[in-house]
């Protein structure tokens, strides 16, 4: 999953030399919290709500409100902008952005084609539409989670299982993290089986696995073991 089929094309910048007003405007009417901040085409920095908002607070509480709109519209952005802002290139996968935002506490980052120029920038909201896709949480379904033996084959074992009583499998996700030494957890969506077949399922994949939860969207019925 590349970060060119993910990010926003639609690029919402800013001049270095532009006010903070115009900032605050920019992000008020588009309603984002990040500008890219260009000085004659090139990128040079990035402002975000919250550089707007730690600017003005320390004299806001004391300025009369035209004293405050004056201050607004006198600083600059290159004044208050982070310089030489984290990027990643148009070719980055969506999971090593996730980790660069998650490391550097940001909220989201331009993104840079291979000429070097803005191609687009991409945020947390966008990383969550790929959480959705990929789960497909959007289409309901039974969402179920298992602790297998992390072993080859043991992941298949389960979905066969789950095909034998007429599932169809939307995604299936994985990972060692909270699982017991030498297990896996995976977490399968699937679709089109018989209700009145579910706790024949349920038994069915005990006997390969912890079945840890069953989650199912369509009857707002969620089972934790």
């Amino acid at each position: 999953m590349l970060v060119k089929d993910w990010m926003s094309r639609t690029v919402i910048t800013i001049d270095a030399n532009d006010s903070m007003q115009d900032a605050m405007k920019l992000l008020k009417d588009h309603e984002i919290r990040m500008l890219p901040v260009l000085e004659n085409g090139k990128l040079v920095g990035i402002v975000t709500d919250r550089d707007l908002k730690r600017a003005s607070a320390s004299d806001a509480t004391t300025l009369e409100i035209h004293e405050l709109l004056y201050l607004l519209s006198n600083i600059k952005v290159k004044e208050i902008m982070t310089q030489n802002p984290i990027t990643v290139p148009i070719d980055h996968t969506v999971e090593e952005t996730a980790q660069i935002l998650l490391k550097n506490e940001i909220s989201g980052v331009p993104v840079l084609g291979h000429d070097g120029a803005i191609a687009g920038t991409i945020t947390q909201a966008d990383l969550f539409r790929v959480i959705i896709s990929l789960t497909g949480v959007d289409q309901k379904g039974i969402q179920l989670a298992l602790q297998i033996e992390d072993t080859p084959g043991s992941i298949s074992e389960s979905i066969n299982i789950i095909r034998k009583y007429g599932g169809r499998i939307m995604s299936i996700l994985s990972s060692n993290e909270h699982a017991r030494e030498g297990c896996r957890r995976i977490y399968i969506r699937t679709y089109d089986i018989d209700r009145q077949k579910l706790e024949a399922l349920k038994n069915a994949l005990r006997e390969k696995a912890t079945l840890l939860y069953l989650v199912d969207h369509r009857e707002s019925n969620r089972i934790i073991y």
